[in-house]
């Protein structure tokens, strides 16, 4: 049984990139029926496998301290420090997953975004209260969704930061743009998922052919 992240991305690399479910199946490593019957259901999976660690887990924050202290550090000198004697694949995807965050910023490098490519999602609160009707008042949640390519901007007031009031924000606001970006970036919020989509989230993300939910640790302005 595949899980709710697996189903997102099997239905947008079909949906999207126009790949037939023979090339997904190869691509994920699954079965050419796991792809179809993920294609034919408009639901995502009701659970979700439990994540496995990595044997990588117990030696990142020493992998960090390196990388803080030496960002260009080579792998092989990082597996020499920390004393790492597995195999060396998935140490060097773990250090490819952190070593942007401790790069020193390019000052004359420009990110160009195609359209459509990405969109930066955040919350933003009022700075003072705001009247919310039946004399309330308050400082609620707003939604700010800018596009990566146009730096056009949309915004919604939400009542809160759970993830259903996250997910009918992100509905209504990318209804009115009529077009659904490849990717969202998001950093960190509780409500879509710290380094790992919430399930419901990332079903919302397969059911609309988002490429991707990008959930970052650091901040990232695009």
């Amino acid at each position: 049984m595949i899980d709710v992240e697996d189903w997102a991305e099997i239905r947008r690399m079909h949906r999207v990139e126009g790949l037939s479910a023979r090339a997904v199946a190869r691509q994920l490593g699954i079965s050419r029926n796991t792809v179809l019957r993920a294609l034919a259901s408009d639901r995502p999976p009701q659970y979700r496998r439990a994540p496995k660690g990595s044997a990588v887990d117990a030696v990142e924050p020493a992998v960090r301290e390196l990388l803080k202290q030496t960002p260009m550090m080579p792998v092989t000198v990082i597996a020499e420090r920390i004393g790492w004697e597995r195999g060396m694949t998935i140490l060097r995807e773990r250090v490819r997953e952190l070593r942007p965050a401790y790069l020193p910023v390019d000052p004359v490098s420009r990110t160009v975004y195609e359209p459509g490519e990405v969109a930066q999602c955040d919350l933003w609160f009022p700075p003072v209260d705001v009247p919310l009707g039946y004399g309330q008042s308050g400082r609620p949640p707003v939604l700010v969704i800018v596009s990566g390519y146009s730096r056009v901007i949309t915004a919604r007031m939400l009542p809160s930061r759970q993830t259903g009031d996250l997910i009918d924000g992100h509905w209504r606001l990318l209804t009115g743009w009529q077009a659904v970006p490849k990717t969202l970036v998001w950093d960190n919020e509780p409500g879509i998922g710290k380094g790992r989509l919430t399930s419901e989230f990332a079903a919302f993300a397969g059911a609309h052919r988002a490429r991707s939910v990008r959930v970052l640790a650091y901040p990232r302005t695009i």
